[in-house]
């Protein structure tokens, strides 16, 4: 007797291969329709909402979650103090790059501008200002407006002082925290359903609104860019496969869904809760991401220090400006401290970069020219932005897991 041939097994996709089928249909949409395909742009709008309507709770959640998990809280020190000095490190090249790339490629070299009209677009934060902004006077605001930052900071608080109660409402606390984890991972869960389709009507309405500015005068600006971020992220691979063992292309595949997801929201916060969730299936230790990630998303943006060097040194090129030494080293570290002054929302670094043009003395016009295309430029910065804090996460884990504590 024969037996019955084999059913054929049906071919299943992952959400990483949705998603990445939805931006290439998204794509095609653009370049067919153009500025017509900008019907389909509520769709992506929603799906950015729902993504920005989780972040927040789902940051403290995880953060209290976390922490409260923690048999060792002296690590915690440690575990700062690791991270710091990463997203430090990183942010010094990150600047330097951005203005190698400039200066190599000369891409404001020959543009003609008219005199800009005198405009105040506010001034550059202290670093006492900057610190001072991470402690909330209200809580509910901190929420309400969705400062990540200062979020983690109540995070932390609650959950030091949790650890700090009697054993009983300790441990219900603990179990509460854990189930709302739980919770608002689901909830991310069921958001990331219609990610193929919110992401193909963000890609969509990029490349109709968009794809043909890529074409103009600005192409040498935004390639510039671009290729520092990709040396940058070269350079994170580097650092992964070195210090962590993690090979390139495995890391790519296995974190697919958050590049797409930051190229078509260019978002860092929208994008965070994608982030945790890929974070939670690496089975990174869940108090190290839940404070490296969210806190990443305001102090650790390298992709934004690229492009505010670069475009200090774009302007003044364009304007004929010769920049000593000196003024080279003032604009890096204005694109180290100013990139942490952004908000991880779409635009958050042209307004500091609008800041920043205007305290070097140099004419506005140019970055308001950049502004016309700054998505397209954005798609590299948020992704780079995120990639550089998840690098952050993996090798501050590979190094707590060769110490055995309880962070690993």
């Amino acid at each position: 007797m024969t037996s019955a041939p084999p059913t054929p097994r049906r071919l299943a996709l992952g959400l990483g291969s949705w998603i990445l089928v939805g931006m290439a249909v998204g794509g095609v949409l653009g370049a067919t329709l153009g500025e017509r395909v900008a019907v389909v742009e509520p769709v992506g709008t929603l799906f950015v909402r729902l993504l920005l309507m989780a972040a927040v709770p789902l940051v403290l959640c995880n953060l209290l979650a976390g922490l409260t998990s923690l048999t060792d809280l002296s690590a915690f020190g440690r575990v700062t103090g690791k991270i710091g000095a990463y997203f430090a490190g990183t942010k010094v090249v990150a600047a330097l790059l951005g203005l190698a790339a400039v200066a190599l490629a000369r891409p404001g070299v020959g543009m003609t501008l008219d005199a800009a009209p005198a405009r105040d677009v506010g001034e550059a934060p202290s670093f006492v200002d900057f610190l001072v902004d991470l402690l909330p006077t209200n809580v509910f605001a901190a929420f309400a407006e969705g400062n990540v930052a200062q979020v983690v900071v109540v995070g932390v608080l609650l959950g030091v002082a949790t650890l700090m109660l009697p054993a009983a409402p300790r441990d219900r606390l603990r179990d509460l925290y854990a189930d709302l984890a739980a919770l608002f991972r689901k909830l991310v869960d069921l958001i990331l359903k219609v990610a193929p389709v919110g992401i193909g009507a963000l890609m969509a309405v990029a490349v109709g609104r968009y794809g043909a500015l890529l074409f103009g005068p600005m192409a040498g600006f935004v390639g510039s860019v671009w290729g520092a971020q990709l040396v940058m992220a070269v350079a994170y691979l580097a650092l992964l496969r070195w210090l962590a063992g993690w090979r390139p292309w495995a890391f790519l595949k296995r974190t697919w869904s958050i590049w797409a997801t930051t190229v078509a929201t260019t978002s860092s916060l929208a994008s965070l809760s994608v982030t945790m969730d890929v974070a939670e299936e690496l089975k990174l230790p869940r108090p190290l991401y839940a404070f490296t990630l969210p806190l990443g998303i305001q102090v650790n943006k390298d992709g934004t220090a690229i492009f505010l060097a670069g475009i200090a040194l774009f302007t003044a090129q364009a304007a004929g400006v010769t920049l000593a030494p000196g003024d080279l080293f003032t604009v890096a570290l204005m694109a180290i401290l100013l990139s942490a002054g952004s908000g991880g929302i779409p635009g958050g670094g042209f307004v500091v970069a609008l800041v920043m043009v205007q305290a070097l003395q140099l004419p506005l016009e140019v970055a308001a020219i950049v502004g016309g295309i700054y998505r397209v430029v954005d798609m590299g910065n948020t992704t780079l932005n995120v990639m550089g804090n998840m690098t952050g996460t993996i090798l501050v884990s590979a190094s707590e897991e060769k110490r055995g504590s309880s962070w690993s």
